[in-house]
């Protein structure tokens, strides 16, 4: 392709003029399975050529080179044919592709991709001009396809403007600082158990690939990463991300990791490491609790995650996990038992305290990085406010976050010392007794004093304020609860 920088232009210029087609969220979904169909046409014939008995778990008439190519003589499917075959043919083969136990994940991620999948489309010319313009890319051209790994990037970006699919996006800045500042090696698994479009896998793979030196470390680096995923468009996203990066058996699953009793896992259902950004903000139903432990069964989501981590991380192992203000804050019965365990399991060694808009333009709801290791009790954690960078007064899609901006917490990893800018703390260290006592838990710390006020969306200000109103009600009956104890029972 002549001109890869304009490919999501072109695309959408053609869609806009497409009924079927309802704003960029499904604009997005639209280009992305038609995207990993050719990805994976391209990985297919690498295998052919690589593997003596490789055999398509794809029907011939259905593999991308057979249908999507078009040699220009005006023989390629277009218009209502081509729309009739899409709909009736190619979506309902591949959704019902036989898959068991025993199909490789290289063949049994076509069916789990396109499971709940859709072609929006109702106009079969534009879908040929579509088509097209997607098939002229050349993955064996080492330098194209290098080229489009950017490309999809840009895709990813698209998602923070897309609706709700913004959620799963993580600007590349953090994921790339939290892998860097977890310093992957060789031999290491590292786990993302929501994983979204597979932003936190990327940025491990490309700081593990530093280390790589030998064949064996290339097989240990491509065995390195699991995924799972909820929801299926980000999950389509993540697979297409890694064929991208060459993990031709990416171990990513389509799944609910908030299903299965925590009790249940095993040494082997854990990691070396895990990054995430898990869902914040959901409340889940008791069906969902009931898989937890019950001082531990909180309602908010990312706290069920946080448990889940807790029982999947190997001994020794470390993790980063992105979390909102209102876990540090939060008083409620659940969040207090994960925040106790957390500190008397696990070495609970750094927080670091975020803008409000790293996030933007999606949310302003301000989150934190939370470092931790399974090493033996937390004796000492440092907290560390990164402030905005000189010149910006927030972050936006056009001016987002860059790994240069966290330089400040970068060069104070290795050298602590405790930081006072105008008499309010920046950076100080925090013994764990006074965590436990002195502070209850509460690691709301080393805050923004002089933070303005910021008008959030209505989403987010609803959400602000139920985390607020639920904390404040739990502060409430903690309190009531010892008065009555007190008074020698429940008052009635």
């Amino acid at each position: 392709m002549s001109n890869l920088s304009g490919f999501i232009k072109r695309l959408r210029d053609i869609m806009r003029n497409d009924a079927g087609i309802n704003g960029d969220a499904q604009r997005i979904e639209q280009i992305v399975w038609m995207l990993f169909l050719k990805v994976y046409d391209a990985k297919e014939s690498d295998w052919e050529m690589n593997e003596d008995d490789y055999t398509s778990i794809i029907p011939d008439d259905c593999r991308w080179t057979n249908w999507a190519y078009d040699d220009r003589t005006g023989v390629a499917l277009t218009g209502d044919a081509l729309l009739n075959f899409v709909n009736n043919t190619l979506f309902p083969t591949l959704k019902s592709l036989p898959v068991t136990r025993e199909t490789p994940i290289k063949k049994a991620i076509v069916q789990t991709t396109f499971q709940d999948a859709n072609n929006y489309m109702k106009d079969g010319v534009l879908l040929r001009q579509v088509i097209n313009i997607i098939d002229d890319i050349d993955f064996g051209d080492y330098n194209e396809s290098h080229a489009f790994g950017e490309i999809y990037e840009t895709i990813l970006k698209e998602l923070q403007s897309a609706g709700s699919s913004g959620e799963f996006y993580t600007p590349r800045a953090v994921t790339d600082f939290m892998a860097k500042m977890i310093e992957p090696n060789i031999g290491e698994t590292m786990a993302d158990l929501a994983c979204g479009t597979g932003g936190f896998i990327t940025s491990w793979l490309k700081e593990l690939h530093k280390k790589v030196e030998t064949i064996a470390d290339e097989e240990a680096y491509s065995s390195s990463i699991y995924g799972i995923e909820k929801k299926q468009f980000p999950y389509m996203l993540a697979i297409t991300n890694m064929l991208l990066h060459d993990l031709d058996v990416p171990q990513i699953f389509h799944d609910n990791t908030l299903l299965r009793d925590v009790l249940d896992y095993t040494d082997d259902d854990k990691f070396d490491v895990i990054l995430m950004n898990p869902p914040y903000g959901g409340a889940e139903k008791a069906d969902v609790k009931s898989h937890f432990p019950a001082d531990l069964a909180s309602s908010e989501t990312a706290d069920l995650f946080m448990s889940v981590i807790m029982y999947r991380l190997k001994e020794n192992g470390r993790a980063a996990v992105i979390l909102p203000d209102g876990f540090l804050f939060g008083t409620d019965n659940a969040k207090i038992n994960i925040k106790k365990k957390l500190l008397k399991e696990f070495n609970l060694h750094t927080v670091i305290r975020m803008p409000s808009s790293v996030f933007s333009p999606y949310t302003s709801i301000t989150t934190n990085i939370l470092f931790f290791d399974k090493t033996g009790e937390t004796k000492e954690t440092w907290v560390y406010r990164l402030d905005m960078p000189e010149g910006y007064k927030n972050f936006s899609k056009t001016k987002p976050m860059k790994l240069d901006h966290f330089e400040p917490v970068i060069s104070w990893w290795k050298n602590r010392v405790e930081i006072i800018e105008d008499g309010f703390d920046k950076a100080k260290k925090y013994m764990r007794a006074d965590l436990e006592e002195k502070y209850a838990y509460n690691l709301d710390l080393c805050g923004y004093p002089h933070e303005e006020e910021i008008i959030l969306p209505p989403h987010d200000l609803i959400q602000q304020y139920q985390e607020e109103r639920a904390s404040l009600n739990a502060e409430i009956d903690r309190v009531l609860e010892e008065i009555e104890n007190l008074l020698g029972g429940k008052i009635e």
